[in-house]
């Protein structure tokens, strides 16, 4: 998943150092509104291989990203791109980890994301959101080279570089706001989800009940502009 402030972002951050001759990788790569692809190959990647969980434009591999590591070496990649994904992702930690794992030292991480106050948006699920200091601790085990935020809406932008004497970070404790629990959590439980499906489904059927309510005052408000 991509869109314009992704890709704009990807054509700032991203060089010919950082991906000629390497291979890369992008996970979550289905085509909706753009594709940070045609810029990386025209960098001469050895290889370009995008991987999501559905076949579609731009998906060379179906497979979520938890399991690349059974199908990829670790520190396959020179280059790993994921935009827009994570947020999508009920096991963030597992995904960190794949992607971290799966770049090789000195290699490239290209990560962007949702923020607190962007709108939920189900692909097929919607999770979580992260802020500046999230990606920042989440990834203090790497090189910061950019962290931003979108311009645009609330999100993060990161490019992130795997040291040599990389040593993964435990985050089993770390907690995120969840779009489900409405607040900050480390796991999502299954009181959560109740919780969330019932307010849905409240809202939704309120929404009905004011729709036809106020539907004949609606019909008969157009009469007299009619007249």
């Amino acid at each position: 998943m991509c869109d314009i402030s992704n890709i704009i972002f990807g054509a700032i951050s991203l060089t010919a150092e950082d991906t000629e001759g390497q291979r890369v990788i992008e996970v979550g790569s289905y085509d909706e509104n753009g594709s940070l692809r045609p810029l990386v190959e025209h960098f001469k990647p050895s290889e370009y291989i995008g991987t999501d969980l559905k076949g579609g434009p731009n998906v060379d591999l179906v497979c979520r990203g938890e399991d690349l590591l059974s199908v990829f070496a670790a520190e396959d990649f020179g280059v790993v791109i994921s935009t827009e994904v994570i947020e999508h992702v009920k096991d963030w930690r597992k995904f960190v980890s794949v992607l971290k794992h799966i770049c090789k030292p000195e290699g490239i991480i290209l990560l962007t994301t949702r923020s607190f106050g962007y709108p939920y948006h189900a692909a097929p699920s919607d999770y979580w959101r992260f802020e500046l200091d999230d990606i920042a601790n989440i990834f203090s085990d790497c090189h910061v080279l950019r962290l931003e935020p979108d311009s645009r809406s609330p999100g993060v932008f990161a490019k992130l570089k795997k040291p040599v004497d990389f040593v993964e970070k435990d985050l089993s404790d770390y907690e995120l706001f969840s779009t489900i629990a409405c607040r900050r959590i480390r796991d999502i439980r299954e009181e959560d989800y109740r919780f969330f499906f019932f307010k849905k489904s409240t809202r939704a059927f309120s929404t009905r009940i004011v729709f036809v309510v106020a539907k004949p005052f609606m019909t008969t408000l157009r009469f007299f502009v009619d007249i």
